[in-house]
């Protein structure tokens, strides 16, 4: 496998401290050159081994420039962009909200669907519960069960800035209707603003694998990125089946914003897009990066990685 540190020049670690950093280097990427020939991507934080590990690196090589990767809650991103705190020349995020952010902004135009993903629910192999968890993915006994356990740490990101954190309440939601559970996200999760159980996209895995928090509803893709086993999910409320999109919709979600604004979502499915800025330094090669992630070549890397690939353009 290429080597990705031979080709990006700065990539978010797992841990919250080298965030800043991160993001750091993405500005100071900003105000290069336009002959600098590095194409910056900033991507939904769940797409870290995808990106730096394959697509980025491997993109580089084929085109004999540099990557340099950003990973983030993708609410949190398109924030940044829309602000100028952070530059870019592709974006990638989960679900059309980000995309919009963008687009009302009018920093993009169209966007391409390129992949797919589900929620499963994962547990830590140094969980206390592990026997648990294990007997609930043999079908043996229910998966929410264990996570309605007294003393269960349940962890999930900020519903507020990360489309993962909403997909997990959304999810709950589904999940209460499709086993006649009505108080089961409650039980699970308590209040949607529950400081007890939040923490940020980059940090979640980590404290997963570590043992910091027994289980998390997350993306596929994001459990085999991490190695960590995981239970799939019937496809009438993991979000990851476009044929049950009207039933996703049913679940709503009100969250605060630090202003206190009311915020509404409603549950869609899991897909991912891509999209070029239009302040971007190297427009020729953002244009073929997004044609790379429609490529065969990439197909493998994106199974293998627990996504789906998908071909769709929507404005």
């Amino acid at each position: 496998m290429d080597n990705p540190s031979k080709y990006s020049a700065s990539k978010l670690s797992v841990t919250d401290r080298l965030i800043p950093c991160v993001l750091a280097a993405g500005l100071a990427m900003g105000s290069t050159t336009a002959n600098a020939a590095t194409l910056v991507v900033a991507y939904a934080g769940s797409m870290g081994r995808l990106m730096d590990h394959y697509i980025g690196p491997r993109f580089a090589a084929a085109n004999h420039e540099q990557y340099q990767g950003i990973g983030r809650g993708a609410f949190g991103l398109a924030r940044m962009l829309k602000s100028g705190q952070l530059h870019a020349d592709v974006f990638l995020a989960i679900t059309r909200g980000p995309v919009r952010i963008l687009q009302r902004a009018k920093l993009v135009q169209q966007a391409q669907a390129f992949a797919a993903t589900q929620m499963v629910m994962a547990w830590s192999r140094r969980s206390s519960r592990t026997k648990q968890f294990a007997v609930s993915k043999a079908d043996h006994a229910p998966w929410y069960k264990v996570l309605e356990s007294p003393g269960i740490r349940f962890g999930r990101t900020d519903p507020l800035t990360d489309p993962q954190g909403r997909a997990s309440l959304l999810c709950l939601q589904l999940a209460a209707k499709y086993y006649h559970q009505p108080p089961l996200a409650t039980r699970i999760t308590g209040p949607v603003e529950n400081p007890a159980q939040i923490f940020t996209e980059a940090s979640l895995m980590f404290r997963l694998r570590a043992g910091q928090i027994d289980a998390c509803l997350t993306y596929q893709s994001a459990a085999r990125a991490a190695h960590v086993p995981y239970v799939v999910l019937p496809p009438e409320i993991n979000l990851g089946d476009p044929q049950f999109q009207s039933q996703y919709a049913a679940a709503r979600l009100v969250v605060r914003s630090g202003r206190g604004k009311r915020l509404r979502f409603r549950g869609h499915p899991l897909i991912f897009y891509c999209v070029t800025l239009k302040n971007s330094h190297h427009p020729r090669l953002s244009a073929a990066f997004m044609r790379y992630l429609h490529s065969p070549t990439v197909r493998p890397w994106m199974r293998a990685c627990g996504y789906t690939p998908v071909m769709m353009t929507v404005r």
